[in-house]
């Protein structure tokens, strides 16, 4: 089979004025970014807020393994299956970040014949919205240490700048580092910390932000520092936000692209599940609910990380109400998490498979606890076996889940057929009880157990001292009410990535707090989880060149 890159550089794309004109736009209301991408502009997001909303599709899946799992995959082609029959939908994903493209995870947008395009400008610099957002970040960095060097009226304590600066690359050389080093006049010497922009409040703030309004009053309550007498000292108070705003102003509007199918795409806003909130823009979400009779989204990595975020942090924040969730899994994942090696995971094994199922078990009873609708979909690869197919589907149809084999890597819309049919009958005949996972009200503490006991499996939490300390000035400072957002590994349920399958019974580990107060929501660091990611032993980059014709190759 062809790769991503050269089944997307053959695709006959449609100019965007055409994808746009299909959701009765006209060349007005779009600013163009070439011929095949634009943003949408703020005049026509403002012209369709009365619209009628259409129905809300959140996709998600099992924990991540090296053998990929294709959520992305997925709901691509769940849109254009959609589009087949005849439905009016819209697909709303996150950017990919720049970081895992030179790395190792590969890009975010789709796979197979199940793609969006431009793949490969979308996997790099887009419409530039993430270096717009490194550049408004590390200017308020920038002014930090600058207000220090120029007399420090605030009173900063130059051992309590909790603020980073940031960077859309793995590179874990700059995950602690000293600046300021030379001459008195390059600056206060401190110790500084960088990560990647996607796990910035930035980043956070952008995609939960509701108008370029709601963004500035957030970038406003950013806490970069705290004062000698313990004052939070924010974005505000550095007069920084008119600056950062304006460097904001066209990476809020949301992105419209296609995919190889013509069905429409909005790319927004790329924050990871693993250590941010995982889903893309309130906007590009809203906005695509009043386009389309379907808008189908999806949040980052396992439901134990990017649907809980979105089900109990982008949700409630946004006025949302998802109608149906669709759980993908895949054989050789399931495989994986009873034990079987990556390179092994095409030959069938049963056993194998009867053991790694309690991760989606339990991702299951998980998901049933919002009280919306669930279908399960496997993503069938060429090496999966009958008897290993019908173990699953049985499976899931003992715990009383829709179940459809989706077989749209390999034939893109056509493919996903049977998947949308659920889908659809499940969000036009069965009745969304969405409720979150705990209240608002609670105590940090409590909400934090919550998620660890009823999605993790945990028995208990253990916070450190300076996790304790956190807790208690998140109280003082008047933030006790915010919803959590758990920083953990992506592969594990647990905070131990080695501990596959569905574990229980084990003590989860909060080693730091933060409040991220214009996002509107508290970081709980656990395990070893890091904020910037560093490069594997053969990065994705070393594959990755360009033609004399210009045209890129080994992009996956």
């Amino acid at each position: 089979m062809k790769t991503d890159i050269e089944i997307a550089t053959e695709a006959k794309l449609y100019p965007i004025t055409r994808i746009a004109e299909g959701l009765g736009m006209s060349e007005d209301d779009i600013e163009l970014y070439g011929k095949y991408k634009a943003k949408l502009s703020n005049e026509y997001l403002k012209s369709i807020e009365d619209n009628k909303e259409g129905k809300l599709v959140l996709v998600t899946a099992i924990n991540p393994t090296p053998a990929g799992e294709g959520k992305t995959t997925t709901t691509v082609g769940l849109g254009c299956a959609f589009g087949r029959m005849g439905k009016k939908a819209i697909i709303a994903l996150r950017e990919p970040s720049l970081g895992p493209c030179f790395g190792v995870k590969g890009g975010a947008a789709g796979g197979g014949y199940s793609q969006v395009v431009p793949m490969d400008e979308i996997n790099l610099h887009f419409t530039g919205d993430f270096h717009a957002i490194t550049s408004a970040n590390n200017l308020l960095a920038a002014i930090i240490d600058n207000h220090i060097h120029q007399g420090n009226e605030l009173g900063i304590d130059t051992r309590q700048i909790i603020f980073k600066r940031c960077l859309d690359m793995n590179d874990r050389a700059l995950r602690n580092t000293v600046v300021g080093l030379g001459n008195k006049t390059d600056g206060f010497v401190r110790e500084e910390h960088f990560v990647i922009t996607v796990a910035t409040e930035i980043m956070a703030i952008l995609c939960l932000a509701n108008d370029l309004d709601d963004l500035k009053k957030r970038l406003e309550k950013i806490i970069v520092a705290y004062t000698l007498d313990g004052k939070p000292v924010t974005a505000k108070d550095l007069n920084a936000v008119g600056a950062m705003a304006a460097l904001l102003k066209d990476a809020v509007k949301p992105n419209l692209v296609q995919t190889l199918e013509h069905t429409p795409v909005l790319i927004h806003g790329g924050p990871f599940a693993n250590i941010a909130h995982g889903c893309n823009s309130v906007i590009a979400t809203k906005t695509g609910l009043k386009l389309a009779d379907y808008c189908i989204t999806e949040a980052g990595f396992g439901a134990d990380l990017g649907a809980e975020k979105f089900l109990d942090i982008k949700c409630p924040m946004a006025g949302l109400k998802p109608d149906v969730i669709v759980l993908v899994a895949t054989v050789r994942a399931l495989k994986y998490n009873g034990g079987v090696a990556k390179e092994d995971l095409k030959t069938p094994d049963m056993n194998a498979l009867r053991s790694g199922i309690s991760n989606l078990i339990k991702h299951i009873g998980n998901l049933k606890q919002y009280g919306v609708p669930l279908v399960v979909t496997l993503n069938r690869f060429d090496t999966d076996s009958e008897e290993e197919i019908s173990f699953v589907r049985e499976k899931c149809e003992e715990l009383g889940c829709e179940f459809a084999l989706s077989e749209v890597f390999a034939k893109g819309g056509e493919g996903g057929i049977e998947l949308a049919e659920k889908v659809i009958f499940a969000a036009e005949n069965k009745v969304s009880e969405y409720r979150p996972l705990y209240e608002l009200s609670e105590s940090v503490e409590n909400k934090i157990n919550t998620v660890a006991k009823k999605i993790y499996g945990a028995s208990s939490v253990t916070f450190s001292s300076k996790a304790q300390k956190e807790l208690k000035r998140i109280k003082e400072l008047g933030f006790d009410g915010l919803p959590v957002c758990m920083a953990k590994t992506q592969y594990s349920l647990s905070d131990d990535p080695t501990k596959l399958g569905a574990p229980e019974g084990f003590e989860l580990t909060v080693r730091d707090i933060y409040v991220s107060a214009g996002a509107g929501f508290v970081v709980a660091l656990t395990g070893d989880i890091m904020t910037m990611p560093g490069l594997p032993k053969k990065p994705a980059a070393y594959s990755i060149d360009v033609n004399d014709e210009g045209k890129i190759t080994g992009l996956f």
